[in-house]
C-alpha cells in the first residue's frame, strides 16, 4: 500500500536542524509534486540543488521526517519560482508510481506542506502562529494555544453477505472506480460504532460481526483509514444514500475486478477476491 516503504525505517519525530546539501527537498505547485527531469523513477531535488538555483527561497525550510539516514526538508514557497531540469506530477497518478519510498515521502509531505499553509493563525485569538522547536506544533506566543497536524480517523468497511461483497461509486469528486462503504468517524463514537452508522446511512443496510482488518495513512484526505468486514445481519436490499453513492451493488468474488490500487480498499478487495476467510 502507498505507506509501505519496505525495509525503510520512518522516523516522524520532529527535529530542530538544519539541511545539510545532500538532505532531501520537497516541493509542491498547487497540487503538482516537483521533482527531477531526467530519471527513470521519482527522484527529488537535494537541498544543494534548491540552494543553488534559489538561495533565497532555500532559506526557508521546515524539517518533515526522515527515511534511513536521509532527513527531507520541505521548501513552502516554490509556488512563483521555475527550477531547472525538474518536472510537476499531479498528486494523484503520483501516488501510482516507483519506487514506493519516494511516493510515500511526497504524499506525507504534501499533507504537512498542506498544514503548514492553511494553519497560520490563532483560531483564539486571531495572533500570527510561530513554529515550536521541539516538536511539530504551532503555537501562539500570545494566548498560548497550540495546533498540531490534521488527521482525521475514517474507515473502509468490506460488507459481506453470503461470500459477496458490496462494491460502491462515490456520486461526486475524481473518483471512479468501484470502491468499499467509507465515512469519517464523528464526536463521541467508537471506531466500530462508526462502521455500524456509516453502512445504515449510505445503503440502508444493518450489520453485525465487525472485525478490524488493518490501517493505512491517507495523506490526500488528511485520513487515517481503518479498514473493517462486516456481515449483514438481515435483509441484503440496499437503500442507497444517491447524496454521497452513484451505486451499489453485491459482487461475488469472481466478479471484482482487480484495479492494482495501492490504496487499503484496493487491498480489501484483492483479499476477497482471491478466496480469503473473512470471518471463522
Amino acid at each position: 500500500m502507498m505507506h509501505e516503504i519496505g525495509k525503510g525505517r520512518y522516523d516522524n519525530a520532529y527535529k530542530n536542524i538544519s539541511p545539510k546539501s545532500t538532505d532531501i527537498v520537497l516541493c509542491y505547485k498547487d497540487r503538482d509534486i516537483i521533482v527531477k527531469e531526467n530519471s527513470d523513477e521519482i527522484s527529488f531535488l537535494t537541498y544543494g540543488e534548491v540552494l543553488s538555483q534559489a538561495p533565497d527561497i532555500a532559506q526557508n525550510y521546515i524539517y518533515l521526517f526522515k527515511i534511513d539516514d536521509t532527513s527531507y526538508f520541505l521548501i513552502p514557497q516554490t509556488e512563483n519560482i521555475e527550477l531547472e531540469n525538474t518536472r510537476r506530477i499531479y498528486i494523484r497518478p503520483f501516488r501510482e508510481m516507483a519506487p514506493l519510498t519516494n511516493v510515500f515521502a511526497g504524499m506525507t509531505g504534501f499533507q504537512l506542506r498542506n498544514w503548514y499553509n492553511t494553519i497560520k493563525y490563532c483560531s483564539s485569538c486571531g495572533k500570527p502562529l510561530v513554529h515550536d522547536t521541539k516538536e511539530r506544533m504551532l503555537r501562539c506566543t500570545d494566548c498560548g494555544h497550540m495546533e498540531y497536524p490534521k488527521i482525521c480517523p475514517a474507515v473502509i468497511v468490506g460488507v459481506i453477505s453470503n461470500d459477496r461483497i458490496l462494491l460502491t461509486k462515490y456520486a461526486r469528486g475524481e473518483h471512479t472506480r468501484y470502491g468499499l462503504v467509507a465515512g469519517f468517524a464523528e464526536i463521541g463514537e467508537t471506531i466500530e460504532e462508526t462502521v455500524v452508522r456509516e453502512v445504515m446511512e449510505e445503503t440502508g443496510l444493518r450489520v453485525s460481526r465487525v472485525k478490524y482488518y488493518k490501517s493505512q495513512p491517507w495523506s490526500l484526505t488528511d485520513t487515517l483509514l481503518f479498514g473493517f468486514w462486516a456481515e449483514i445481519d438481515g435483509d441484503d436490499a440496499v437503500f442507497l444514500d444517491e447524496e454521497e453513492l452513484a451505486s451499489a451493488q453485491w459482487f461475488s468474488r469472481n466478479d471484482v475486478v482487480d484495479e492494482n490500487s495501492i490504496s487499503l480498499t484496493g487491498e480489501m478487495m484483492r483479499v476477497f477476491k482471491e478466496g480469503a476467510k473473512i470471518f471463522d
